[in-house]
């Protein structure tokens, strides 16, 4: 089953029904300025517009969070896919309330979660979410009692299936148990890629999906991140704040980003689609989530669902990884 108007290549999206595009229009940066990972202010109508323009292309999934903006992400994504005839899959993930003061906080109980997905409906003006994501296995210990909520509103039509966002392989197993697993979202780059370990097998043998976050690592493998521009981004970028942003660390980054460039170039395509295509050349991922926030964004990757990399550049891009561990 495909949703959305795609000519793209599509792939199995794991024990579900879906057929998805190699990447999808992540939302994150979506949810504005004044919570505790933003991105900065944002323009909701270019964000809309930047929606518009993925879809129209064929990018056929949004991967949201009721977590981003405190709501505001989700509400974007509402106004966007209201009204549309042929609407895109809408991916959104849960476990992250806050109180009244804007503070988020860690919550898997029955029902908080049962509540967050009822807010998150309202948002995206959906009838049934189409992965509802627990967020983080955050508490630990209250991991089954997620899940089964999760399950629950699956069998009750609320959701069409259910994913796990950051576990390990561990707490995997143990949400199997009680129900299955539809996809895992990790986080992979050539920045990290630490869940090719455990975690990436371990879904290709269970017949789970990947959709990996970050591929081009928060912007740092675009070739548009320099540490001039780092140090000029607003206060409430959470970037300031990674290691990997800051040297030493960042050094070695902006080497790899190099060598994306140069095989950019010989290809035709920018430095982050390079990085993207690295990630989707794991057997185990399904598909890439890539912020976008503008149509000039959605342009510059869109041909990361085609672009593939040699195994030559495989090659030299592994020998990168090997050389800065």
């Amino acid at each position: 089953m495909t949703k959305g108007h795609t000519n793209l290549p599509v792939r199995q999206f794991g024990n579900t029904d879906m057929q998805i595009t190699p990447v999808g229009f992540g939302s994150w940066a979506l949810g504005g300025g004044g919570w505790v990972y933003a991105w900065g202010p944002q323009d909701d109508s270019e964000s809309i517009t930047a929606i518009h323009h993925a879809m129209d292309l064929g990018i056929n999934w949004i991967d949201t969070a009721a977590g981003y903006g405190l709501g505001h992400s989700e509400e974007v994504v509402g106004k966007s896919i209201a009204g549309m005839t042929n609407p895109p899959y809408i991916f959104t993930k849960c476990g992250l309330p806050w109180n009244e003061k804007g503070e988020i906080y860690d919550s898997l109980k029955r029902n908080s979660l049962r509540r967050e997905c009822e807010n998150s409906l309202k948002r995206l003006n959906v009838g049934a979410i189409d992965l509802y994501q627990i967020h983080w296995p955050r508490p630990d210990e209250d991991i089954e009692e997620g899940w089964a909520a999760l399950a629950e509103l699956q069998q009750e039509g609320k959701v069409r299936w259910i994913g796990a966002s950051n576990f390990s392989v561990s707490q995997m197993k143990r949400a199997i148990e009680i129900a299955p697993i539809s996809s895992l979202q990790p986080p992979y780059s050539l920045i990290k890629p630490d869940v090719e370990k455990e975690i990436l097998p371990f879904c290709l043998d269970h017949n789970i999906g990947v959709i990996v976050y970050s591929p081009m690592y928060s912007g740092l493998l675009t070739g548009k991140m320099t540490a001039e521009r780092i140090t000029k981004m607003p206060d409430d970028d959470w970037r300031q704040n990674d290691p990997e942003f800051k040297p030493p660390r960042l050094e070695g980054n902006l080497k790899i980003v190099e060598t994306l460039t140069e095989i950019g170039k010989q290809r035709g395509v920018q430095p982050g689609v390079v990085a993207i295509a690295w990630t989707l050349r794991n057997p185990a991922v399904t598909a890439a989530i890539v912020g976008m926030r503008s149509p000039s964004q959605v342009d510059g990757i869109f041909p990361a669902n085609e672009f593939r990399l040699s195994e030559a550049e495989i090659k030299e891009l592994d020998q990168l990884i090997a050389d800065k561990l």
